[in-house]
């Protein structure tokens, strides 16, 4: 790993471990199934927080349904959380249209207050099998860096 790459990675971790609001939420997705971290408790929790209006969020979401799609079954989720996006039905016809295979939920405050910061779109937290904070990024994610990050812990 490049030693600036690193470095960036080691403050992300720090970042996100001193932003972690807790080690468990409950979310209620648009579905109306609820989502609680400790449900997912030995495979890795991709929290994702978007909007229908931000495209480098609408440019994530292929990378995050193929990773949802590849790892559900077996050791890895993702939840997006819709910050901004209007109505649970738009956001629900958008999700369909876009091809969105994971759980999604309607952001506000409540929500979160139980994750992190929201202070760009997209971030994401990301949660280790234990439940505990293991990264964040502000910014676009793609498959490839989650898994290599997963990989290397």
């Amino acid at each position: 790993m490049i030693p600036a790459t690193r470095a960036l990675l080691t403050a992300c971790l720090l970042l996100f471990a001193s932003g972690a609001a807790a080690n468990d939420f409950t979310l209620e997705d648009i579905q109306g199934k609820t989502h609680h971290l400790a449900d997912y408790r030995g495979k890795w929790v991709l929290v994702n927080f978007w909007a229908t209006w931000c495209p480098p969020c609408l440019e994530e979401i292929p990378e995050l349904t193929s990773l949802h799609n590849a790892h559900h079954d077996k050791d890895l989720v993702v939840i997006g959380i819709a910050i901004d996006s209007g109505s649970s039905k738009k956001v629900a016809d958008f999700a369909q249209a876009h091809g969105i295979s994971y759980p999604v939920v309607m952001g506000d405050r409540k929500v979160t207050a139980q994750i992190g910061a929201v202070d760009v779109l997209p971030v994401s937290y990301l949660y280790n099998p234990k439940g505990e904070p293991a990264n964040y990024q502000a910014g676009e994610v793609t498959r490839a860096n989650v898994e290599t990050f997963i990989k290397n812990q």
